[in-house]
């Protein structure tokens, strides 16, 4: 397994697959992340945005962590998401998966009332401290209260295992901002808002997003490329990918990610109510993308 210190590549936003009792489908679960090591993806993230963990319980936000690191038995790194509203329980939950086996925690904050820029950086130091593996900073402006401003994401990449940084927003000049302002200290990983190819073209170290979960092989290859230097052929593959991120947006995120694994064979239940399921509309358009994209 490549050293926590690196971090870089695929990371599938893994979908947590409940049943309607609530149960984690662990079997269900288990077959995806094979799947996914299979296809060649180098990393792991449960509990993102995809993993709808605003929506689960704190028994099964950890539950899903350990099916997810028994699964991957050491073959790729596991970055767990870790998301509270309160220092206190964010740090208990980053030594809870850490505890289970994750590698590392992609640390998000939630806020229903708004949080002073000090606040917010303070939150973030102690989900780090209550860790020795690497944190990524997640920022996201469009659903999140309190946001990472550039100051803070600044004084954040002195702390030693605060390594990186996956930006959900849309404007890809932040993402060069931070990796400016940060002086190498910080990787950044893109979203499903930002074009892969280009984010690694001005020094991303990867994407950490929930399309990855649908087409892996080819989100594999174009990593691969952009790698590789191989501008022109990377952005062939893009341009036909693009169109993937585009639906992604253009339905909830569950929703499609999950619907899409129906498609291909995995049972993961529909989004966890009041979210919607996919549309029969929706799930016509998910399943013509995947076809165009070779992944039947």
């Amino acid at each position: 397994m490549p050293e926590p210190s690196g971090l870089q590549g695929v990371y599938p936003y893994l979908v947590s697959p409940i049943d309607a009792e609530g149960r984690v489908m662990r079997d269900v679960l288990a077959r995806l992340v094979e799947h996914l090591i299979e296809a060649g993806v180098h990393g792991l993230t449960p509990l993102g945005s995809t993993g709808e963990f605003a929506y689960l319980s704190t028994a099964q936000r950890l539950e899903v962590v350990d099916v997810v690191v028994q699964a991957a038995r050491g073959r790729v790194p596991v970055i767990a998401g870790v998301a509270a509203t309160t220092i206190r329980e964010g740090a208990m939950l980053a030594r809870e998966v850490m505890a289970r086996g994750a590698d590392g925690v992609l640390a998000i904050l939630e806020a229903y009332f708004p949080v002073t820029e000090q606040g917010v950086e303070n939150y973030f130091r102690a989900v780090a401290e209550a860790t020795n593996g690497p944190v990524v900073l997640y920022t996201n402006p469009q659903f999140q209260r309190s946001d990472l401003s550039l100051p803070v994401i600044r004084r954040l990449s002195a702390v030693p295992n605060i390594r990186y940084i996956k930006d959900a927003s849309t404007n890809t000049g932040r993402l060069l901002s931070i990796i400016n302002e940060t002086e190498g200290r910080m990787g950044v990983f893109a979203a499903s808002a930002h074009i892969p190819a280009c984010v690694m073209m001005i020094g991303g170290v990867g994407w950490m997003a929930g399309p990855g979960c649908i087409i892996p092989r080819q989100s594999v290859k174009l990593y691969d490329l952009c790698r590789a230097g191989e501008w022109d052929a990377a952005m062939v593959l893009q341009r036909k990918l693009w169109a993937v991120n585009q639906a992604f947006a253009r339905h909830s995120l569950a929703a499609c990610i999950k619907g899409a694994l129906e498609i291909q064979g995995f049972p993961v239940g529909a989004p966890l109510p009041p979210q919607a399921p996919l549309s029969e509309s929706g799930r016509n358009e998910i399943r013509q993308l995947l076809e165009e994209v070779g992944t039947f």
